[in-house]
Parts: structure tokens; C-alpha cells; sequence
């Protein structure tokens, strides 16, 4: 690891982890005080930022963490803790529409907005910062990426039967928690890399023994753990209050603003990552945490509603989420597509943002299927047309090998 410089680079880190553990006390205070009776829209904002607050610290926990924890433990434990903040406000609606269907909605539109900004805005602003960074013309994904981007493809291509049927259903849930484990299994498997730390976590590294290191890391994950188990049902529901109080639609609140919380500190590390010359590795934290909320998160949400509603049958779809998960799954292959030859560079990327950003602007039925189809032409063209490189590599992706091992070229 390289040696911290002392001066700005530190004061810079240090004001981050203070600010980061500043915001989320006004939420917890309020909330041990009853709340202290304030409206859905202070409510919204205070949760909120409470939750980003928590994000960061959870962020930077794991990253300490991480050289501690066992290899056969590391994986679905990180896993899991890096989505949290995510899983918290999903699965909040999905377990209140157990018992009030019209929240069914909510469940979907933050799935599908955490998705698609992961792919439309992260990847996009990793691939050109780095390619900036090094003036070059295209970003080279690690060759260790080739098991999540399998993993991704096989989510991506079950994700498209989901929407023929009028629920996401337990057997969904099953199979795509199933990929998961998969997933973890291979991982546990693979080669590890050392852990190279940046920010707020590479300075309590250097400020502290191991032994200070993992109580600092205990300390910010229970504190950032809590934070945001606290604040992720007044969030979700305050941004619902919102949207009907004010005519905005509370679909569109929640499919974007709660994401934006929740999914902060991977962008801003992965930034981070580019910025320092290291884009391999930000594009990296993206695609991994791509394929945990493809599986893992999608698989939790008819659990959590099924529990709640004492039912079999799963989460109900209408028909704005089954256009949603169609636009989703169809963004998730052209991203597949598109990187499935370890080279992802800035074309890639101001495609996939263009497209992205366009679609916000258009919420009409008839234009986001146009998107769909758009999406699915160019996964097309990019194949048939593309490199030679990019179809042999798409199709190696698809091949099982010995042992069911993902293949290496």
C-alpha cells in the first residue's frame, strides 16, 4: 500500500468520516424523542440523510474489515452488508404491502431505480473518469470480473421471464437466491486480491493498530447499522406522504431519490477509485454490487411480502412494474453486452448514460418500450456486428465448463 501523505489528504478524510457521522443524529435523536411530531417532508429529508450518513460509515467499515474477516465468510458477509442500505427501504415496502397492497409499487420502483442508476449513471461515470485519468480510450476491466459479469448475464436472461407473470413469485425468489449462493461459491474459489483502502478507512488504517482498526470498524458498522434500520421506514414512507401531499408522483420519489441515498458511497468510492488511476477496481465494486442486487435483492422481496401477507403467490406486479423490470432487464444486457470483453471504454459509457438519462424525460408507455426495444436492438448489433472479440467472449460466458467453473480464456 502506498504511503498516506499527511497535511490536506488527511484533514479532507477526516472531515468526511466526521460529517458522515454527524448526519445521521438528528434522525436518531428525533426518533428516540417519539419524532417529536415533524411532517412527513422533515421526516423525508432528516431519514434520508441519516441513511446516507450510515451508508458511507457502512462503506468504510467493510472496507476495514475486510482483510479480517475469514475468506469462507468474507464474501456473503460483505455481500450482504454493502446492500443494506438498499435492502432496507426495499424491503420495508414489500413487507408493508403484506398488509397494504398499494405500497406493492414502491417495492419494484426501488429495485428497478437502484438497478438501472448502478448501470446508466455508475458505470458510465467510472469508465470516463478513468479513461480521462489515463487518456485512453477504454477502460480494462480485471479478468477476475469474468465470474459477475457471467453471473450478471444469467440473472439478466432470468429477469426476462419475470415479467410474463403476474407476480415476482417464491419459485423467482428461489432460483435467484440460488444464483447467488452460486455466485458466493465461485467466489470463495477464485483468487483474492489485496484490499486497497482510500479515504476515511485508509486513514483510520494508518492512525490505529489492528486491533484499534477492528473495534473502529465494529463501532461504525453497529452505529451505521443502526442508524439505518431506524430510518429506512420513516424515509420510505415519508417519501410516499410526500409525493400524495404534494401531486408528485410517489413512484417516481421512490424509484429515484431513495436509491440516490442508499447507493451514494458506491459511487463516490468507485469515483474515488477512477480518480486515483485505479478504475479497474471501481468498475469492479459496480458490477459485484450489480449482481447482488440482481439476485440477492430481487430474490428478498416476494420472501419478505410473502411473510407479511401470509400468502404463497408473491409480490404483485401491475403493468408500469412489469414495464419497468422489461426496461430494466433490457438495460442490464446491453451492459452485459458491452462488457463482456473485459474492455469497457468512453463510448460504452456515454451510451449507456445517454440512453439512461433520455429515458427520464420520457415516463410515457409507448417511449419507454420504444427504450426497450432500443436497448435490445443494440445488445443485437453489438453482437452480431460488433468485434469478434466481444461475441467470442459473450458466448464464452454462456458456456459451462468442467466442473461448472466459469470460464477463463
Amino acid at each position: 500500500m502506498e504511503p498516506r501523505e499527511n497535511g490536506p489528504r488527511r484533514t479532507r478524510d477526516l472531515l468526511w468520516f466526521m460529517t458522515a457521522v454527524l448526519l445521521p443524529l438528528p434522525w436518531i435523536v428525533a426518533h428516540n424523542l417519539a419524532g417529536l411530531g415533524l411532517s412527513p417532508e422533515v421526516t423525508a429529508v432528516l431519514a434520508g440523510v441519516a441513511i446516507l450518513g450510515s451508508a458511507f460509515l457502512l462503506s468504510w467499515a467493510t472496507e476495514l474489515a475486510e482483510s479480517d474477516i475469514p475468506q469462507s465468510l468474507a464474501l456473503l458477509v460483505l455481500a450482504l452488508v454493502s446492500v443494506l442500505p438498499e435492502y432496507a427501504v426495499d424491503l420495508h415496502f414489500a413487507w408493508r404491502a403484506g398488509s397494504d397492497p398499494t405500497y406493492a409499487p414502491y417495492a419494484v420502483a426501488n429495485m428497478t431505480g437502484g438497478n438501472r442508476l448502478l448501470i446508466g449513471l455508475g458505470w458510465p461515470l467510472v469508465g470516463v473518469i478513468a479513461c480521462m485519468r489515463s487518456r485512453a480510450t477504454h477502460l480494462e476491466v480485471d479478468p477476475r470480473q469474468r465470474l459477475e459479469i457471467r453471473f450478471l448475464l444469467i440473472a439478466t436472461l432470468y429477469s426476462f421471464v419475470i415479467p410474463f407473470r403476474d407476480h415476482i413469485t417464491l419459485v423467482d425468489a428461489a432460483a435467484l437466491l440460488g444464483l447467488f449462493l452460486a455466485y458466493v461459491v465461485f467466489a470463495m474459489r477464485s483468487s483474492s486480491q489485496e484490499v486497497e483502502l482510500i479515504g476515511p478507512a485508509a486513514l483510520l488504517e494508518t492512525l490505529f493498530s489492528e486491533n484499534g482498526r477492528r473495534l473502529w470498524a465494529l463501532a461504525m458498522f453497529a452505529f451505521a447499522t443502526y442508524g439505518i434500520l431506524v430510518s429506512a421506514e420513516p424515509f420510505a414512507d415519508g417519501l410516499v406522504h410526500v409525493g400524495r401531499n404534494y401531486g408528485i408522483d410517489e413512484f417516481l420519489l421512490v424509484q429515484w431519490l431513495a436509491p440516490l441515498a442508499s447507493e451514494s458511497p458506491e459511487f463516490v468510492i468507485a469515483v474515488l477509485f477512477a480518480l486515483k488511476g485505479r478504475g479497474t477496481l471501481g468498475i469492479g465494486a459496480l458490477v459485484s454490487s450489480k449482481v447482488n442486487q440482481w439476485t440477492l435483492l430481487v430474490g428478498a422481496i416476494p420472501i419478505a411480502y410473502s411473510i407479511s401477507s401470509g400468502t404463497l403467490r408473491g409480490i404483485p406486479l401491475d403493468a408500469r412494474q412489469v414495464e419497468e423490470l422489461w426496461l430494466t432487464s433490457a438495460q442490464s444486457l446491453l451492459a452485459t453486452v458491452l462488457i463482456a470483453d473485459l474492455r469497457f471504454g468512453t463510448r460504452e459509457g456515454v451510451l449507456l448514460a445517454v440512453l439512461f438519462l433520455a429515458q427520464l424525460f420520457f415516463p410515457s408507455t409507448h417511449v419507454r418500450y420504444f427504450f426497450i426495444g432500443t436497448y435490445l436492438a443494440l445488445s443485437f448489433l453489438f453482437l452480431a456486428l460488433g468485434a469478434r472479440a466481444r461475441r467470442s467472449a459473450f458466448a464464452a460466458l454462456l458456456r459451462p465448463s468442467a466442473g461448472g467453473q466459469p470460464v477463463s480464456e
